[in-house]
């Protein structure tokens, strides 16, 4: 059962979200950037998200198998959560969830 964060506790009274604390980007323009980014730059976006927001709140952004095939490219953005997604990718891979 997914639980994200409510939208008015996302962001900040800047509209920044809570993910992106060190950037000066509100959640908009973090969407725009998703939709409209070239690979390396969405790459690092999404891998920055992943790295500092809930799972459930990353979830909201990209889908399962994105992160599953983009994984590669998003690994070295991940650092310290990168051994938790491996394995939760692993995971739902084993359950069928994601093609891995």
């Amino acid at each position: 059962m997914l639980a994200p964060t409510p939208p008015d506790r996302l962001v900040d009274p800047q509209g920044r979200p809570y993910f992106l604390w060190d950037v000066d980007m509100t959640l908009a323009e973090f969407k725009q950037r998703l939709a409209d980014g070239d690979p390396p730059a969405r790459a690092y976006l999404i891998g920055k998200m992943m790295r500092q927001a809930k799972p459930d709140d990353a979830l909201q952004f990209v889908t399962a198998q994105e992160m599953a095939d983009l994984f590669p490219a998003l690994e070295k953005f991940l650092g310290r959560t990168r051994d938790f997604w491996a394995w939760l990718l692993d995971e739902w891979g084993r359950r069928g969830i994601v093609r891995r």
